[in-house]
Protein backbone atom coordinates (compact mmCIF):
# COMPACT_ATOMS: atom_id res chain seq x y z
CA UNK A 1 0.00 0.00 0.00
CA UNK A 2 1.52 3.49 -0.84
CA UNK A 3 0.38 6.77 0.04
CA UNK A 4 0.71 10.53 -0.71
CA UNK A 5 1.53 13.26 2.34
CA UNK A 6 1.54 16.82 0.85
CA UNK A 7 1.74 19.55 3.57
CA UNK A 8 0.41 22.73 2.84
CA UNK A 9 2.60 25.95 2.35
CA UNK A 10 2.37 28.84 4.92
CA UNK A 11 0.45 32.28 4.49
CA UNK A 12 1.74 34.75 6.60
CA UNK A 13 4.64 35.60 6.81
CA UNK A 14 5.74 33.38 3.40
CA UNK A 15 9.22 32.25 4.31
CA UNK A 16 9.47 28.34 4.86
CA UNK A 17 7.33 25.33 4.24
CA UNK A 18 7.47 21.47 4.52
CA UNK A 19 6.40 19.80 1.72
CA UNK A 20 6.46 15.93 0.16
CA UNK A 21 10.13 14.80 -1.25
CA UNK A 22 9.14 11.32 -1.20
CA UNK A 23 6.05 10.29 -2.86
CA UNK A 24 6.42 6.37 -1.55
CA UNK A 25 5.12 5.72 1.82
CA UNK A 26 6.17 2.32 3.91
CA UNK A 27 3.54 0.56 5.87
CA UNK A 28 6.59 -0.73 8.32
CA UNK A 29 7.63 0.76 11.48
CA UNK A 30 10.26 2.89 11.69
CA UNK A 31 13.77 2.14 13.76
CA UNK A 32 15.52 5.57 13.88
CA UNK A 33 16.86 7.08 16.78
CA UNK A 34 16.69 10.35 17.96
CA UNK A 35 19.47 11.51 20.21
CA UNK A 36 17.85 14.63 21.05
CA UNK A 37 19.16 18.34 21.34
CA UNK A 38 21.66 19.90 23.59
CA UNK A 39 22.83 23.30 24.25
CA UNK A 40 26.00 22.44 22.98
CA UNK A 41 24.95 20.94 19.82
CA UNK A 42 23.13 24.40 18.99
CA UNK A 43 24.79 26.54 16.66
CA UNK A 44 23.42 29.82 18.35
CA UNK A 45 22.55 29.09 21.95
CA UNK A 46 19.33 30.76 23.47
CA UNK A 47 19.46 33.19 26.22
CA UNK A 48 19.99 32.59 29.96
CA UNK A 49 17.01 32.66 31.89
CA UNK A 50 16.84 31.62 35.18
CA UNK A 51 13.18 30.18 35.24
CA UNK A 52 12.23 30.01 31.37
CA UNK A 53 11.62 26.51 29.74
CA UNK A 54 11.88 26.31 26.21
CA UNK A 55 10.91 22.80 26.61
CA UNK A 56 7.34 23.41 28.58
CA UNK A 57 6.72 26.09 26.06
CA UNK A 58 7.07 23.03 23.20
CA UNK A 59 4.73 21.46 25.54
CA UNK A 60 2.50 24.17 25.87
CA UNK A 61 2.72 24.99 21.99
CA UNK A 62 1.85 21.18 21.09
CA UNK A 63 -1.06 20.79 23.85
CA UNK A 64 -2.67 23.96 22.38
CA UNK A 65 -3.11 22.41 19.21
CA UNK A 66 -4.20 19.11 20.70
CA UNK A 67 -6.87 19.55 22.85
CA UNK A 68 -8.50 17.46 24.61
CA UNK A 69 -8.95 15.00 21.52
CA UNK A 70 -5.80 15.51 19.64
CA UNK A 71 -5.61 15.35 15.74
CA UNK A 72 -8.44 13.72 14.82
CA UNK A 73 -8.07 14.55 10.95
CA UNK A 74 -5.12 12.71 11.28
CA UNK A 75 -6.76 9.89 13.52
CA UNK A 76 -9.66 9.49 10.48
CA UNK A 77 -6.95 9.49 7.18
CA UNK A 78 -3.62 8.79 8.01
CA UNK A 79 -2.69 4.83 9.23
CA UNK A 80 -0.89 5.06 12.57
CA UNK A 81 1.95 3.06 11.13
CA UNK A 82 2.82 4.84 8.06
CA UNK A 83 5.76 6.43 7.28
CA UNK A 84 6.89 9.50 5.14
CA UNK A 85 9.52 11.59 4.42
CA UNK A 86 8.98 15.09 4.06
CA UNK A 87 11.33 18.60 3.36
CA UNK A 88 11.98 21.69 4.64
CA UNK A 89 11.98 24.67 1.66
CA UNK A 90 12.75 28.12 2.04
CA UNK A 91 10.08 30.00 0.22
CA UNK A 92 11.99 33.51 0.38
CA UNK A 93 15.76 34.41 0.30
CA UNK A 94 16.53 35.07 3.98
CA UNK A 95 17.90 34.13 7.71
CA UNK A 96 16.94 30.75 8.87
CA UNK A 97 15.96 30.78 12.49
CA UNK A 98 14.54 28.31 14.70
CA UNK A 99 15.87 24.88 13.41
CA UNK A 100 17.11 24.06 17.51
CA UNK A 101 13.38 24.93 18.39
CA UNK A 102 11.83 22.87 15.48
CA UNK A 103 13.69 19.79 16.25
CA UNK A 104 12.96 20.04 19.67
CA UNK A 105 9.24 19.76 18.62
CA UNK A 106 9.77 16.79 16.66
CA UNK A 107 11.29 14.88 19.45
CA UNK A 108 8.45 16.06 21.82
CA UNK A 109 6.19 14.41 19.49
CA UNK A 110 7.85 11.44 18.79
CA UNK A 111 11.17 10.71 19.91
CA UNK A 112 12.02 8.09 16.68
CA UNK A 113 11.43 10.64 14.05
CA UNK A 114 14.71 11.32 12.16
CA UNK A 115 15.40 14.97 11.30
CA UNK A 116 18.70 15.96 9.42
CA UNK A 117 19.80 19.63 8.24
CA UNK A 118 21.63 20.91 5.30
CA UNK A 119 21.74 24.70 7.04
CA UNK A 120 22.05 25.81 10.91
CA UNK A 121 20.47 28.91 12.95
CA UNK A 122 21.90 31.91 11.32
CA UNK A 123 22.57 31.10 8.10
CA UNK A 124 21.35 32.47 4.62
CA UNK A 125 19.13 30.50 2.86
CA UNK A 126 17.90 31.13 -1.06
CA UNK A 127 14.25 31.04 -2.58
CA UNK A 128 13.86 27.51 -3.15
CA UNK A 129 16.72 25.82 -1.14
CA UNK A 130 15.81 22.24 0.57
CA UNK A 131 17.49 22.81 3.93
CA UNK A 132 16.27 19.82 6.09
CA UNK A 133 14.09 17.11 6.43
CA UNK A 134 12.17 14.78 8.65
CA UNK A 135 10.97 11.12 8.23
CA UNK A 136 8.88 8.30 10.37
CA UNK A 137 5.56 8.01 11.21
CA UNK A 138 3.38 10.43 8.85
CA UNK A 139 0.99 10.71 11.83
CA UNK A 140 3.92 12.25 13.98
CA UNK A 141 5.19 14.35 11.08
CA UNK A 142 1.75 16.15 10.38
CA UNK A 143 0.94 16.35 13.98
CA UNK A 144 4.81 18.25 14.68
CA UNK A 145 4.81 20.23 11.52
CA UNK A 146 2.54 23.46 12.07
CA UNK A 147 4.15 23.82 15.70
CA UNK A 148 7.83 23.41 14.29
CA UNK A 149 6.91 25.73 11.20
CA UNK A 150 4.89 28.86 13.56
CA UNK A 151 8.31 29.03 15.52
CA UNK A 152 10.72 28.85 12.70
CA UNK A 153 8.67 31.31 10.73
CA UNK A 154 8.46 34.05 13.70
CA UNK A 155 11.92 33.24 14.20
CA UNK A 156 13.14 33.37 10.69
CA UNK A 157 11.36 36.61 10.32
CA UNK A 158 12.60 38.36 13.24
CA UNK A 159 16.42 37.12 12.43
CA UNK A 160 16.17 38.35 8.64
CA UNK A 161 14.72 42.05 9.72
CA UNK A 162 17.64 42.16 12.54
CA UNK A 163 20.44 41.21 10.22
CA UNK A 164 19.16 43.85 7.83
CA UNK A 165 18.86 46.58 10.78
CA UNK A 166 22.60 45.29 11.82
CA UNK A 167 24.13 45.62 9.26
CA UNK A 168 22.91 49.26 8.68
CA UNK A 169 23.44 50.29 11.87
CA UNK A 170 27.10 48.56 12.04
CA UNK A 171 29.67 49.47 13.71
CA UNK A 172 27.16 50.50 16.23
CA UNK A 173 24.85 47.25 17.15
CA UNK A 174 21.13 46.22 17.75
CA UNK A 175 19.15 46.01 20.80
CA UNK A 176 15.64 44.46 21.23
CA UNK A 177 13.23 45.25 23.96
CA UNK A 178 10.59 43.39 26.40
CA UNK A 179 7.63 44.23 23.90
CA UNK A 180 7.83 40.90 23.00
CA UNK A 181 4.71 38.03 22.79
CA UNK A 182 3.88 37.14 25.82
CA UNK A 183 5.14 33.70 26.53
CA UNK A 184 7.78 33.96 23.52
CA UNK A 185 10.06 36.60 25.04
CA UNK A 186 13.06 33.85 25.14
CA UNK A 187 12.14 32.91 21.42
CA UNK A 188 12.09 36.43 20.47
CA UNK A 189 15.05 37.25 21.55
CA UNK A 190 16.92 34.18 20.90
CA UNK A 191 16.16 35.05 16.79
CA UNK A 192 17.24 38.72 17.84
CA UNK A 193 20.75 36.50 18.44
CA UNK A 194 20.16 34.47 15.74
CA UNK A 195 19.96 37.62 13.06
CA UNK A 196 23.27 39.27 14.69
CA UNK A 197 21.61 41.47 17.57
CA UNK A 198 22.28 41.47 21.11
CA UNK A 199 19.87 41.16 24.03
CA UNK A 200 19.04 43.91 26.26
CA UNK A 201 17.55 43.00 29.30
CA UNK A 202 15.43 39.58 29.25
CA UNK A 203 13.14 40.92 31.96
CA UNK A 204 13.19 43.44 35.22
CA UNK A 205 15.52 41.13 37.14
CA UNK A 206 18.56 41.29 35.49
CA UNK A 207 19.04 44.68 34.63
CA UNK A 208 18.61 48.45 35.99
CA UNK A 209 16.74 50.58 33.66
CA UNK A 210 15.76 53.87 35.29
CA UNK A 211 12.78 55.29 33.26
CA UNK A 212 10.68 58.22 32.98
CA UNK A 213 8.43 57.17 35.30
CA UNK A 214 11.01 56.09 38.12
CA UNK A 215 12.64 59.57 37.63
CA UNK A 216 9.70 61.54 38.35
CA UNK A 217 8.98 59.37 41.18
CA UNK A 218 11.75 59.86 42.60
CA UNK A 219 11.84 63.68 42.18
CA UNK A 220 14.72 64.11 39.45
CA UNK A 221 17.21 62.07 37.65
CA UNK A 222 20.23 62.36 40.40
CA UNK A 223 17.57 60.92 43.37
CA UNK A 224 17.03 57.99 41.42
CA UNK A 225 20.69 57.15 40.58
CA UNK A 226 21.65 57.86 44.12
CA UNK A 227 18.62 55.16 45.32
CA UNK A 228 20.02 52.65 42.64
CA UNK A 229 23.80 52.68 43.38
CA UNK A 230 22.37 52.66 47.36
CA UNK A 231 19.84 49.53 46.62
CA UNK A 232 22.51 47.70 44.88
CA UNK A 233 25.17 47.82 47.27
CA UNK A 234 22.78 47.31 49.81
CA UNK A 235 21.82 43.71 48.10
CA UNK A 236 25.47 43.34 47.03
CA UNK A 237 24.38 43.06 43.84
CA UNK A 238 26.26 43.85 40.55
CA UNK A 239 24.45 44.43 37.39
CA UNK A 240 23.69 46.94 34.69
CA UNK A 241 22.78 49.96 35.37
CA UNK A 242 21.02 52.62 32.20
CA UNK A 243 18.92 55.67 32.59
CA UNK A 244 16.79 57.38 29.94
CA UNK A 245 17.79 61.24 29.48
CA UNK A 246 14.96 63.01 27.45
CA UNK A 247 17.18 66.61 27.29
CA UNK A 248 20.25 67.90 27.81
CA UNK A 249 19.78 68.86 30.97
CA UNK A 250 19.21 65.50 31.89
CA UNK A 251 22.57 64.85 30.74
CA UNK A 252 24.25 66.94 32.39
CA UNK A 253 22.84 66.13 35.18
CA UNK A 254 23.56 62.69 35.38
CA UNK A 255 26.96 63.21 34.23
CA UNK A 256 27.73 65.89 37.02
CA UNK A 257 26.18 63.18 39.33
CA UNK A 258 28.44 60.28 38.43
CA UNK A 259 31.82 62.84 38.83
CA UNK A 260 31.04 63.31 42.61
CA UNK A 261 29.54 59.70 43.14
CA UNK A 262 31.01 56.36 42.31
CA UNK A 263 27.83 55.11 40.56
CA UNK A 264 26.92 51.61 38.94
CA UNK A 265 25.69 53.52 35.69
CA UNK A 266 26.60 51.84 32.50
CA UNK A 267 24.41 53.35 29.74
CA UNK A 268 22.85 56.73 29.05
CA UNK A 269 19.92 56.31 26.78
CA UNK A 270 19.02 59.11 24.47
CA UNK A 271 15.55 59.75 24.09
CA UNK A 272 13.36 62.04 21.67
CA UNK A 273 16.36 63.44 20.02
CA UNK A 274 15.99 63.30 16.27
CA UNK A 275 13.62 65.63 15.13
CA UNK A 276 11.55 65.26 12.02
CA UNK A 277 11.89 68.14 9.57
CA UNK A 278 9.28 69.12 6.66
CA UNK A 279 11.37 67.98 3.98
CA UNK A 280 11.56 64.69 5.75
CA UNK A 281 15.05 65.10 6.81
CA UNK A 282 15.73 64.90 10.53
CA UNK A 283 17.66 67.13 12.80
CA UNK A 284 20.33 65.88 14.40
CA UNK A 285 22.16 68.45 16.46
CA UNK A 286 20.60 67.37 19.54
CA UNK A 287 22.26 63.38 19.55
CA UNK A 288 25.53 65.17 18.50
CA UNK A 289 25.56 67.39 21.26
CA UNK A 290 24.59 65.00 23.77
CA UNK A 291 27.25 62.20 22.45
CA UNK A 292 29.75 64.83 22.01
CA UNK A 293 29.06 65.57 26.04
CA UNK A 294 29.08 62.41 27.34
CA UNK A 295 32.10 61.60 25.50
CA UNK A 296 33.46 57.86 25.52
CA UNK A 297 32.09 57.68 29.78
CA UNK A 298 29.32 55.70 29.19
CA UNK A 299 27.64 53.85 26.64
CA UNK A 300 24.93 55.74 24.48
CA UNK A 301 21.54 53.71 23.49
CA UNK A 302 19.31 55.86 21.07
CA UNK A 303 15.84 54.63 21.46
CA UNK A 304 13.87 55.21 18.26
CA UNK A 305 10.18 55.36 18.73
CA UNK A 306 9.82 54.13 14.89
CA UNK A 307 10.50 50.68 16.01
CA UNK A 308 10.48 50.91 20.39
CA UNK A 309 9.23 52.92 23.39
CA UNK A 310 12.68 51.77 25.41
CA UNK A 311 12.78 49.16 26.57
Amino acid sequence: MSGILSFPSIVLPDWCSTSSCRRGVRMAAAHTTHAGLSLEAMAIKPPSHPTYDLNGIVKLALAEDAGNRGDVTCMATIPVDMEVEACFLAKEDGIIAGIALAEMVFQEVDPSLKVEWSREDGDYVCKGLQFGKVYGRAHSIVVAERIALNFMQRMSGIATLTKAMADAAYPAYILETRKTAPGLRLVDKWAVLIGGGRNHRLGLFDMVLIKDNHISIAWGISNALRSVDQYLERENLQMEVEVETRTLVEVKEVLQYSSQMKTSLTRIMLDNRVIPLPNGDVDMSMLKEAVELINGKFETERCTHAFCDST
